[in-house]
């Protein structure tokens, strides 16, 4: 089997129109970060755009992928902005996108089998769960109003819902493009209802010059954010190597093996840090992009760095960043709602694949405490050594794995 990308020549009209779907399709979910975690949509633009350009240098333009703003990471933002700031949030997330240059280095030098043996599924899935629930509160609070100053409970309780009910009709009933982009549906029919009831101020959008430069933030660095933050990068790594296995059963090429996973990985672990260095959310490869790959046969990887630079000249159009920090929180709550929802649906399809009896001890031990941990605030130590929430949930399932005994030794 010919492992070495297409490399004929496309026409112009077609890498640009082709490039221009990729990044429709996956906007809706890049923008949504942002949106939800009170960072920059134009700087998320930009950061995909440079993270993406990233990794296919670091790859030679072999996979066919986009890279923009990682879900895993919206819940923890979240609670590091809350706790640390933004700056010393973007330090954590840069150390975090360092850790995958270090599992890279390390699949380069060992194979994955260390890597599969450290984070088996019987971890892997319940952290997995704790990211996606950890704080679905805040997404309930949304969608109820609670966060917004002009929104009653009764409006909002309709767009939230209104939008909820958008998405989720596009994800089971959609065909073709329109099932890539339920998020975005859900989010133009929330927005339009909300233009409809007079709640969108758009001040910031008149105020706003049509060229702009991003509201870049630098990284600072404190160790209590540090720690909050690299566990997280843990499930993402994890979840990097299914995304290398789906595009490649797509395109028909073995990427594990060429350019290889240790090449894939430090290409996501360079983006991400890169990300941080601007203010961006962590980036990582797009299963939206891997749908339209599957749908349009665009194989070739220059359509995803035509998508990129189009995602770049974009950040640029300030009243296109403010438009989007215009949308009404419950909008975007109810989107949350399923999101979040979601996010634990994969960590609960983590542990249902691995085929392990989830009630056999050593397993209920380890799922019942990351979970009651991550979900129930559990807290060890203080001041900059405070371990809490995803991080303390991940280290605990790592620690219980390793010392507890297999259930053959335990017999």
């Amino acid at each position: 089997m010919n492992d070495t990308p297409t490399r004929q020549a496309e026409p112009w009209p077609k890498l640009l129109l082709t490039g221009a779907q990729m990044l429709f399709v996956a906007f809706g979910a890049l923008v949504l970060v942002p949106l939800l975690t009170g960072l920059d949509p134009s700087v998320a633009l930009f950061t995909a755009g440079i993270g993406t350009l990233i990794f296919h240098g670091v790859t030679r333009k072999s996979v066919p992928v986009f890279l923009a703003s990682s879900f895993a990471f919206i819940a923890p933002i979240q609670g590091s902005i809350a706790s640390f700031g933004v700056s010393a949030t973007m330090g954590g997330l840069m150390v975090a996108g360092l850790v995958y240059v270090a599992i890279s280095q390390a699949v380069r030098i060992k194979g994955v089998g260390w890597l599969n043996r450290l984070l088996p599924p019987i971890v892997v899935g319940p952290v997995i769960m704790v990211i996606g629930l950890a704080l679905a509160p805040v997404a309930v609070s949304m969608a109820t109003g609670e966060t917004s100053d002009n929104i009653g409970y009764g409006a909002a309780i309709f767009l939230s819902m209104s939008s909820l009910l958008v998405t989720l009709v596009l994800a089971v009933f959609g065909r073709g493009l329109l099932r890539l982009v339920p998020i975005m549906g859900g989010i133009v029919v929330g927005y339009s209802l909300s233009l409809v009831m007079g709640v969108v101020d758009f001040t910031t959008v008149h105020e706003a010059a049509w060229l702009a430069l991003p509201n870049f933030t630098a990284p600072s660095f404190h160790w209590a954010a540090i720690l909050f933050m690299i566990p997280v990068a843990i499930a993402p790594a994890v979840e990097h190597i299914g995304d290398m296995v789906a595009i490649g059963s797509v395109t028909r090429k073995n990427y594990l093996e060429k350019p290889g996973l240790h090449r894939t990985l430090l290409g996501d672990g360079l983006a991400t840090s890169v990300a941080a260095l601007f203010g961006g959310p962590p980036n990582t490869t797009y299963s939206e992009v891997t749908g339209a790959v599957t749908l349009t046969r665009a194989f070739n990887p220059m359509f995803m760095i035509v998508a990129a630079v189009f995602a770049i000249v974009l950040a640029f159009m300030g009243k296109l960043g403010a438009l989007l920090q215009t949308i009404p929180g419950p909008v975007m709550g109810g989107i949350m709602t399923l999101l979040f929802g979601s996010i634990a649906v994969v960590g609960m399809n983590t542990l249902v694949r691995a085929g392990r009896s989830l009630t056999a001890p050593r397993n209920l031990v380890i799922i019942s405490l990351i979970l009651v941990f991550g979900i129930g605030g559990m807290q060890f130590g203080g001041g900059q050594f405070t371990l809490q929430g995803v991080s303390l949930a991940a280290l605990v399932g790592i620690a219980l794995n390793w010392i507890l005994p297999r259930e053959e030794e335990a017999a």
